[in-house]
C-alpha cells in the first residue's frame, strides 16, 4: 500500500524540505497549510543566509526570518538605516555588509549602541568609508565576534588595531587585505606585543594580510611570537618581507597553510629557512616569486615534503628541479606549475611516475609540454583537475581528451578559443548531432572539442549548458562559446561534474 506525502508526519517533511535549495523552500510554504507549517521549521533554514535588499520599511521582514531560525543575513544594498537590521535580528550570528559603499562611522554607530553577545560574523570588505572609529565601536560592543572581514578597508590604520586587540580577545580570523596603513606597529598591537594592546588577539589561526605594503620582517616576529595558534597566514603581495622573515615563521608549529605569492624579495634561501624549522605545512604558495628556483624544490623535498598543495606558477623552475622534489612528496595532492616556460615533457613524466596521488595539476602556459607529456599526466589514476589554458594544443593531441570524456569527475580547463553561437540564436543540440551547424567557431582545433563534447550531452544555445541532463558526461572541455562559459551547476549537475571558469 503507498502512503500519500500528505500523511508524512511534518518532521519528516521538514527534513524532506531542508535538502531544498533557497527559493525551493519558499515554494513549497506556498502549497498547504501543512506544508507552510513545516517550512516554517528551523531546521528546514539552518545554515541559510538571507541576502537582502533594504529599499523600504517591510514590517513582516523580520519577523518572518526570525519564525524560520535564520540568523546569517547578507546586505545587499543599504538605503535604509543599519540600525533597521540590528533591531529587527537581536540574535543575528553573521551579518555581511560587504560592498556596501555607502556605510559610513555615523550609519554603523547609530546601529551598535548596546552589545550584541549573539553576533559572531561581521563582513565589511570594501566598506571603503569605515574608518577606525567603528573599529571602536565593534570592540566595545562585538565583543564574542569570531570572525571580521576588513578587507579594502583602507581607512584603517594601526589604531584600529590596537582598537580590536583591545576588546576582540575571541577574534579567530581577521582579514586586512589591502590595508595600505597597516605597518609593523598595528601587527604588534595584533599579537600583543605592545604595552597599549594587552594581551592582544591571541586565539587568531586565520589572518589575511595581502597587499599591506608597509609590513616588514619586524611583522612577522611578532606573528611569531605572539600568535602562536596561526593556522593559515597570507601574506601575498607584501613586498616588504624577505627571506630573514622566514627565519621567525619557520617554527611555527600550528602553521599549516602560508601564501607567499608575488612577495619579491623572497628566494631560494627564504625556502630553505622554512624547510630547516619545524613547520608541518599542508599548503605552500611561492608562485610569481621571481627570485624561486630549482634548489627551493630541493628544500622543499627536505623539509617541507608533507605538502599536500604546492603552488609555484610563474617561478624560475625547471625539469631539474621537479626531478630533485618528486621522489619525496608522496602526499602531494595539487601542484601548480603554470607558466613555468621551462618545464618539458620529461618534468610531467616525473610527475607521472612518482606524484601518483596528484587530483589537480595546472599548466597553464606552459609552452614546451607536447602531447607526449600530456598523455602521461592523463594517466595519473587521481586526476581531477587540469588546466591547459593557453597551451598550444595540436589537433592530433586533442584526440587524447576523447577518452577523459568518461573519466568521473575530472575537470579540464582549455581557453584558447574565443568564438561564440549567436546570441540570439534558438537551438537544441541532440546527442550526435554536429554541433558545427550552429556554432560559429573558427578555431579548428577548439572545434574538434565542440564536436566531440555534443556526441555525450544535450546542449542549448540560449540557456547554460545543463549536465543535468547528461548523466553520462563526467567532464567537460571548455571551448569558449559563450553558452559554455556559465554556471551549468544550478540546473542539478552532480557535485562531481562542472566546468573551471576561465
Amino acid at each position: 500500500m503507498e502512503t500519500h506525502i500528505s500523511c508524512l508526519f511534518p518532521e519528516i517533511l521538514a527534513m524532506i524540505f531542508s535538502y531544498l535549495d533557497v527559493r525551493d523552500k519558499g515554494r513549497v510554504a506556498q502549497v498547504c497549510t501543512a506544508w507552510r507549517d513545516a517550512s516554517y521549521h528551523k531546521s528546514v533554514w539552518r545554515g541559510v543566509e538571507a541576502k537582502l535588499h533594504l529599499r523600504r520599511a517591510n514590517p513582516s521582514l523580520f519577523p518572518s526570518l526570525q519564525a524560520r531560525g535564520i540568523r546569517r543575513v547578507q546586505i545587499l544594498s543599504l538605503r535604509r538605516s543599519l540600525s533597521y537590521v540590528i533591531q529587527g535580528m537581536p540574535n543575528i550570528e553573521s551579518l555581511n555588509l560587504s560592498g556596501c559603499y555607502n556605510l559610513t562611522d555615523n550609519g554603523l554607530g547609530h546601529a551598535f549602541v548596546q552589545e550584541i553577545p549573539s553576533l559572531r560574523v561581521l563582513n565589511l570588505s570594501l566598506c571603503k568609508q569605515i574608518t577606525d572609529s567603528s573599529l571602536g565601536r565593534i570592540a566595545q560592543y562585538l565583543k564574542n565576534l569570531e570572525v571580521l572581514e576588513l578587507g579594502g578597508c583602507s581607512n584603517i590604520t594601526n589604531t584600529g588595531l590596537l582598537l580590536i586587540a583591545w576588546g576582540l580577545h575571541r577574534l579567530k580570523s581577521l582579514n586586512l587585505r589591502s590595508c595600505r596603513h597597516v605597518s609593523d606597529v598595528g601587527i604588534g598591537h595584533l599579537a600583543g606585543m605592545t604595552r597599549s594592546a594587552a594581551e592582544g588577539c591571541l586565539s587568531l589561526e586565520y589572518l589575511t594580510l595581502q597587499d599591506c605594503q608597509k609590513l616588514t620582517d619586524l611583522s612577522l616576529k611578532h606573528i611569531s611570537k605572539g600568535l602562536t595558534k596561526l593556522k593559515v597566514l597570507n601574506l601575498s603581495f607584501c613586498g616588504g618581507i624577505s627571506d630573514a622573515g622566514m627565519i621567525h615563521l619557520s617554527h611555527m608549529t600550528s602553521l599549516w597553510s602560508l601564501n607567499l605569492r608575488s612577495c619579491d624579495n623572497i628566494s631560494d634561501t627564504g625556502i630553505m629557512h622554512l624547510a630547516m624549522g619545524t613547520l608541518r605545512l599542508s599548503g605552500l604558495d611561492v608562485s610569481f616569486c621571481d627570485k624561486i628556483g630549482d634548489q627551493s624544490l630541493a628544500y622543499i623535498a627536505q623539509g617541507l615534503y608533507q605538502l599536500k598543495s604546492l603552488s609555484l606558477c610563474s617561478c624560475h623552475i625547471s625539469d631539474d628541479g621537479i626531478n630533485r622534489m618528486v621522489r619525496q612528496m608522496h602526499e602531494l595532492r595539487t601542484l601548480n606549475i603554470g607558466q613555468c616556460v621551462r618545464i618539458t615533457d620529461k618534468g610531467l613524466e616525473l610527475i607521472a611516475d612518482h606524484l601518483t596521488q596528484l587530483t589537480g595539476i595546472d599548466l597553464y602556459g606552459c609552452t614546451k609540454i607536447t602531447k607526449r607529456g600530456l598523455e602521461r599526466i592523463t594517466q595519473l589514476p587521481c586526476l581531477k583537475v587540469l588546466n591547459l589554458g593557453l597551451w598550444q594544443m595540436t589537433e592530433s593531441a586533442a584526440e587524447i581528451f576523447q577518452p577523459l570524456l568518461w573519466r568521473r569527475s575530472l575537470y579540464t580547463q582549455h581557453t584558447r578559443g574565443r568564438a561564440a553561437t549567436s546570441p540570439d540564436t534558438t537551438h537544441t543540440i541532440t546527442p550526435g548531432e554536429d554541433i558545427r551547424k550552429v556554432c560559429r567557431v573558427r578555431d579548428k582545433t577548439t572545434m574538434y572539442f565542440i564536436f566531440c563534447i555534443s556526441f555525450y550531452t544535450f546542449a542549448s544555445v540560449t540557456n547554460p549548458l545543463s549536465l543535468s541532463y547528461s548523466p553520462g558526461l563526467a567532464a567537460l572541455v571548455q571551448c569558449g562559446c559563450q553558452w559554455c562559459l556559465t554556471s551549468c551547476l544550478k540546473r542539478g549537475a552532480a557535485p562531481s561534474q562542472g566546468i573551471i571558469m576561465a
